[in-house]
């Protein structure tokens, strides 16, 4: 068995949870600003949505990463590490941005207002995301 394997298993798979569990958050919070809108019988912002999928890129970069580690010919020692931590990376990017895209559904649907600064923010925590996959293939 080629632990290497398991490395490029290891970057979907960490990357997919933490996108799971980034959408879920923010998805939470794009529910909860519907429904204060809903109640105050006020239109409710489809513009919620992007916040609540921003975090789903992430399992794209897990994706991208697990083709060339799994033809990789490195040390499959480093390629198991690289798995790990990467998609722990990877996983935590997305966990944070789906926070940063809870409080922005909380703000952008109480107020209508600021969301190019609210996704500049979400922005931001992607950009951790991209570092990660283009240091990792540096390594593979």
């Amino acid at each position: 068995m080629n632990i290497g394997m398991l490395g490029a298993g290891c970057i979907m798979a960490l990357s997919a949870i933490g996108s799971g569990i980034g959408a879920g958050i923010a998805g939470q919070a794009a529910i909860g600003a519907w429904k204060r809108s809903y109640l105050a019988n006020k239109p409710a912002s489809f513009l919620l949505m992007i916040f609540a999928g921003a975090p789903l890129t992430q399992t794209i970069y897990g994706f991208i990463l697990m083709g060339p580690m799994m033809v990789s010919t490195k040390d499959p020692a480093l390629l198991l590490g690289v798995g790990i931590a990467g998609g722990a990376a990877i996983a935590m990017s997305a966990v944070a941005q789906g926070k940063a895209s809870a409080a922005s559904c909380d703000a952008f649907g109480e107020t209508g207002k600021g969301f190019g600064n609210y996704i500049t923010v979400v922005g931001l925590c992607e950009t951790v995301a991209l570092f990660v996959m283009a240091f990792t293939f540096g390594a593979i």
